[in-house]
């Protein structure tokens, strides 16, 4: 597992005509669903947009939030939003959810990178519409992060170098 905690990396630029297999992207939902969470939960949920229309409308929207010129998802072909139902660890259970699946992507070779503004996207009318087709009741749910997904164009990364002096015993 710590080889791939150290291969990880976030992907800035994904192959968007090259589509993800269905199979990889259900491991790494799986390992999402499987995230600690408090108090047993499971309050998070996934929503996995593949469609392309529906991914660049909420693609626009975020880079509108963030205040961006370009794709703010790096034209991945694959978005895993993850939002949890509103209570007081929701941002800690999402996040948990995410790194799992971020750790899981690299397992199965993907590129991946962790975006934010999903509680904005959620907090507005528009986003809401993109989503509506789900079903849930937005009001009950706090967006709290994206995975952007897909097979990189970037062959590889320099090795991860650790900054000292981050680590403090009490024995």
């Amino acid at each position: 597992m710590l080889e791939i905690i150290k291969k990880r990396r976030s992907c800035r630029k994904y192959d968007s005509n090259r589509p993800v297999e269905i199979e990889k992207i259900d491991e790494i939902i799986n390992a999402g669903l499987y995230a600690a969470n408090g108090m047993g939960y499971q309050y998070g949920i996934i929503i996995a947009i593949t469609d392309k229309t529906v991914r660049d409308k909420l693609a626009a929207l975020n880079t509108k939030i963030g205040g961006a010129e370009s794709d703010m998802f790096y034209g991945a072909p694959v978005i895993l939003l993850v939002a949890v139902k509103k209570w007081r660890n929701a941002c800690y259970d999402g996040s948990a959810m995410i790194e799992n699946m971020l750790l899981e992507a690299t397992n199965q070779g993907l590129g991946s990178c962790w975006i934010h503004r999903a509680k904005e996207e959620l907090d507005t009318e528009e986003g809401r519409e993109i989503l509506k087709s789900v079903g849930l009741d937005f009001d009950e749910y706090e967006g709290v992060g994206h995975v952007a997904l897909g097979y990189s164009l970037i062959d590889g990364y320099k090795p991860k170098t650790i900054k000292d002096g981050r680590v403090f015993w009490i024995k």
